[in-house]
């Protein structure tokens, strides 16, 4: 390894450091400081179940909550690979997840915004292959809209406030 790239290495903690950069896991990180604080909002459809299940896995569920997250889901199913026939061998599901951070103790909207991405899955098999598909492409959003709104609201500056 060339001196250089050793400098870069050694100064790469300084730069991170001066920029404000603090890890999320760190003692006192926001992970630690809502983790098993939020309540989740009850679902209202199997993929909000599914949502809201993934979220209080990364979050925690709460005993006694300082925060509420209030969390509104849409998804929607769009044909990708249509033949000339207008046959549709593969789809996408576009999932939205708009989200308010609410702190118990006085109503105050701490943060709120929305997060959104997409799966694609197969419709080239049989009705039950496609189905499954279908169920396990709704799955994997609910784990990634999940995982998105997590790293939201573990960037949140000043929680402890």
């Amino acid at each position: 390894m060339s001196s250089f790239n050793r400098r870069t290495l050694l100064m790469l903690p300084l730069a991170l450091a001066a920029c404000g950069f603090s890890p999320v896991y760190a003692p006192g990180g926001n992970a630690n400081l809502l983790d098993g604080k939020i309540e989740v909002s009850a679902p209202d459809s199997p993929n909000t179940y599914l949502l809201v299940r993934n979220l209080e896995g990364n979050l925690g569920r709460a005993a006694n909550p300082e925060y509420r997250l209030n969390v509104s889901l849409s998804t929607r199913t769009q044909g990708q690979a249509i033949t000339a026939d207008n046959s549709i061998l593969r789809y996408a599901i576009v999932g939205r997840v708009e989200y308010s951070l609410i702190r118990v103790a006085n109503g105050e909207v701490v943060s709120s915004g929305d997060v959104s991405n997409f799966v694609g899955y197969s419709a080239t098999g049989s009705t039950v292959e496609t189905l499954a598909s279908e169920k396990d492409a709704n799955k994997r959003l609910m784990v990634i809209l999940a995982d998105q709104l997590t790293t939201e609201l573990y960037s949140l500056p000043d929680l402890a406030a």
